[in-house]
């Protein structure tokens, strides 16, 4: 399989790679019942904004000795990789609950993995082997198993649908232009950018509104801390050392996670066919990883 840097997905270590990408899509999961609380206390682009100008502002903070990108097409590139990847994705995935429920939408969201093999076959000529397209069809598979096979079209699906078609375009753009950044310093000023355009929606489409309780803190300062410094800075790391496609195929995990999440956090009953999807989830993530013998032997 041919990559768009021609990098192998394992330049990371290979136990390293597994710990990071467990740990990326576990906070991944935890993002949709946290944020659920949250909204509960405020308008979902009002608290995605906050979310992300206090994240992207407290690392510019603590980053502020180091070099920043130089030029008009550097920033440009920032700020457009953060209408894509904060604003488009969880603007998107926040605002179509107002539709769907929370587990429709993490289902749209992270039809990602398929939609980055489609257009890293589409516009960088990318190949992949039978089983791997198999792979991403299972993993959808059992994304949809996972929340009980439950969907329905409103206007909801369509803007949760923008959600993914923005987070497979921001992983291509991130794998293309990541390397020349910092990455803890794209992860800050994407995050404001996106944060910036969020709140400017909020005004627009919004009452904004933000009820101080304990509970509504702390869900803020997870989405903050948790949710955006720690979750955007390990993704962005993983996807600037690893092929994207194989990378993305791992979110699979995440609505995995948010349902076991939503579970502790919500009392949400988790039903059987959660663990036929997780089964069908790591098949299909094994699939699309799976070396041939071919490739295996012209990498020794």
């Amino acid at each position: 399989m041919s990559t768009i840097h021609d990098k192998d997905t394992r330049s990371i270590k290979p136990l390293k790679y597994t710990i990071l990408i467990i740990l990326t899509t576990l906070i991944m999961g935890t993002s949709f019942p946290v944020g659920k609380i949250g909204m509960l206390y405020a308008p979902p682009f009002l608290l995605m904004g906050i979310r992300y100008i206090l994240a992207g502002g407290l690392m510019a903070l603590f980053l502020r000795k180091r070099p920043l990108p130089t030029g008009w097409q550097s920033w440009l590139r920032i700020i457009l990789i953060g209408l894509f990847q904060s604003a488009g994705v969880m603007g998107c995935a926040y605002y179509s609950m107002n539709w769907i429920t929370s587990g429709e939408s993490a289902i749209i969201t992270f039809t990602n993995p398929l939609l980055v093999i489609i257009l890293s076959a589409l516009l960088y000529r990318v190949t992949y082997r039978f089983s791997q397209w198999i792979g991403v069809i299972l993993g959808f598979i059992g994304i949809m198993l996972t929340f009980g096979w439950q969907m329905s079209f409103s206007p909801g699906t369509w803007i949760g649908f923008g959600g993914a078609i923005s987070f497979a375009v921001s992983t291509l753009l991130i794998k293309r232009w990541g390397d020349g950044y910092d990455t803890f310093v794209l992860t800050a000023y994407q995050m404001l950018a996106g944060g910036a355009a969020l709140l400017l929606l909020s005004v627009w489409t919004e009452q904004p509104h933000f009820m101080v309780n304990t509970t509504s803190v702390m869900a803020l300062l997870w989405l903050t801390l948790v949710c955006s410094i720690i979750q955007f800075s390990l993704w962005f790391y993983l996807l600037q050392n690893s092929d994207p496609a194989q990378t993305s195929s791992y979110l699979f995990l995440a609505p995995f996670f948010g349902v076991l999440s939503s579970w502790i956090l919500l009392g949400e009953h988790v039903q059987w066919f959660a663990l036929a999807g997780g089964l069908f989830i790591g098949v299909g993530i094994f699939l699309v990883n799976r070396r041939s013998s071919r490739m295996k032997s012209r990498v020794t």
